[in-house]
């Protein structure tokens, strides 16, 4: 938190706002837990190794001793009433400042990590427990005080395949995403191990968010509005897909060399960007009419932060990830770049940040597509071109890709043809189109006077679904189960290119046949 960090400031003053570099200086926290730890021979604790300060006096308000590396730091609420430590199957709560006596207690054997809501009151929890000896992982969302009992808990989500989690809260504290990753992917398709995304709502919903492409996830992140959320997953050129709460896609950014994704503080904006090993393009995207504003590029960058105006966006390249061409820029949206500072070479730049604002002190602007003038020169990166053997130079250019991008959904060539039946479709069709046949004759024969209706030819995939029988709970009932036999196809074809189901997944598929039997005795009665 930034209130146990004192830092050394260089500012830089401009008509854009006030940019802090800095250099952490004294660290409220110790060292790391365990370095200073000792226990005497006869079992009692030793010395404290986890010190809690005022910064404004420099007072040592607690002392504790830490024994796990791993999540040890304690969590505050954003009001700072509300402390929380992960101690031993417990998660300690201590109020208004006072760490000489623990409020609350949530007790889970084997809890591993936890994370409080951000927002005022009610204050929310979620923790998660690894799964162990066959049992399941679980994340469960709690109301604090509210933890006594066994139906304390708001929502619980279990799931396997997971060795470790990150625990993403919406802004209103209303949903949690849950990234569920292992060390090692057993299918041997990546060396990073396998990452699943889970959605989890403080009302008890619960979903598996499906990713249509095979892959890790790189980046997750929560609009402002709470929502909607984006996530960048899949082998590279990565995918990019927008869902809304009910885990359904809203729109899909198609493929590119991508690994992060950032809202703007008012939502209506979203950089999806490829930083690290990726050359530093950037897509800025109006996410209210889903069109392309611009695509700047900012190569070797490390960091990137929007400003809280929501119009400038800052990327940084600093150390120690590199200690060469130090040095940020800013850019507005739109693709400009209206400040440049370079470090000199002696020198290295460690943190930039922009000047902290309050929610609402901004207010949201109308979106512009054409670019600001700027003074700075947009330097465009030069591209090495492909080294040509000197039997080919002479001869024409082959156009050849590794990777077939593929583009946003609103840019792809309409087909006037919808995609092919599946096999059990066709079959169902069929079955469908020699039911309805046979009834027509059965009608003909009762009524000779009238002329036999010809049976229709085969009809295209949407109007097997227009089908009506005049009681509205019938066509609704059949429109539900047409929805789940669309929802079983997709998990089918999903098991067809290796993903593995989940139990809950593979139960929906079994029960195929019987809601095929259910549909077709709908339909007869039509």
């Amino acid at each position: 938190m930034d209130h146990h960090i004192l830092q050394k400031a260089q500012c830089f003053q401009g008509n854009l706002g006030r940019i802090a570099k800095s250099i952490p200086l004294a660290r409220m926290e110790p060292c790391l837990p365990g370095a200073m730890e000792k226990t005497s021979k006869d079992g009692t604790a030793g010395i404290p190794n986890l010190q809690l300060y005022d910064v404004k006096t420099g007072t040592c308000l607690k002392s504790f001793i830490q024994k796990k590396m791993q999540n040890w730091c304690p969590s505050w609420s954003e009001d700072e009433t509300l402390c929380a430590r992960n101690v031993n199957n417990e998660v300690h709560f201590f109020e208004n400042k006072n760490f000489n006596t623990i409020a609350n207690k949530l007790h889970l054997q084997k809890i591993n990590d936890f994370v409080l809501s951000p927002g005022p009151q009610p204050y929310k929890v979620a923790v998660y427990v690894p799964g162990s000896k066959g049992a399941p992982s679980f994340v469960r969302l709690y109301q604090y005080p509210n933890f006594a009992g066994p139906h304390a808990a708001l929502a619980n989500k279990s799931f396997f395949k997971a060795d470790k989690v990150t625990m993403l809260w919406n802004k209103k504290a209303t949903a949690v995403l849950v990234i569920a990753s292992t060390d090692v992917d057993k299918t041997g398709a990546s060396y990073y191990g396998e990452q699943t995304l889970h959605y989890i709502a403080t009302n008890g919903e619960s979903a598996v968010v499906q990713l249509p492409k095979n892959g890790p996830i790189y980046d997750v992140v929560w609009n402002s509005s709470s929502t909607e959320f984006c996530a960048v997953y899949g082998f590279m050129p990565a995918k990019a897909t927008i869902f809304n709460l009910k885990c359904d896609p809203v729109f899909d950014f198609g493929t590119g060399p991508r690994n992060a994704a950032y809202y703007s503080p008012h939502g209506h904006i979203l950089v999806l960007a490829g930083f690290g090993n990726l050359r530093g393009q950037m897509e800025v995207w109006d996410v209210k009419n889903y069109k392309l504003i611009s695509k700047p590029v900012a190569s070797d960058s490390t960091y990137f932060a929007w400003c809280p105006d929501g119009e400038h966006i800052l990327t940084a390249t600093c150390a120690p990830r590199l200690r060469v061409n130090n040095g940020y820029k800013i850019w507005h949206y739109t693709g400009a770049i209206l400040h440049k500072y370079d470090v000199p070479s002696n020198a290295e730049l460690w943190q930039v940040s922009w000047q902290p604002f309050l929610d609402g002190i901004f207010p949201a602007k109308t979106i512009t597509y054409q670019a600001v003038p700027s003074e700075v020169p947009n330097e465009e990166p030069k591209v090495a071109t492909a080294y040509r053997p000197p039997a080919l130079r002479n001869k024409p250019i082959t156009n050849s890709k590794l990777h077939e991008e593929e583009p946003p959904q609103n840019m792809k060539p309409q087909s006037g043809n919808d995609k092919p039946l599946s096999k059990t479709a066709l079959k169902n069709q069929r079955k469908h189109e020699a039911k309805k046949a046979a009834k027509q004759e059965a009608r003909s024969d009762k009524s000779p006077d009238l002329a036999p209706t010809p049976a229709p030819q085969s009809t295209p995939r949407s109007t097997i679904s227009q089908s009506i029988s005049g009681d509205p709970e019938i066509d609704k009932k059949i429109k539900n189960l047409k929805k789940k036999l669309k929802a079983i196809e997709q998990l089918k074809d999903q098991a067809a290119t290796g993903k593995q189901l989940e139990k809950n997944q593979l139960e929906k598929i079994q029960k195929e046949t019987a809601l095929l039997r259910e549909l077709e005795d709908l339909e007869l009665g039509i």
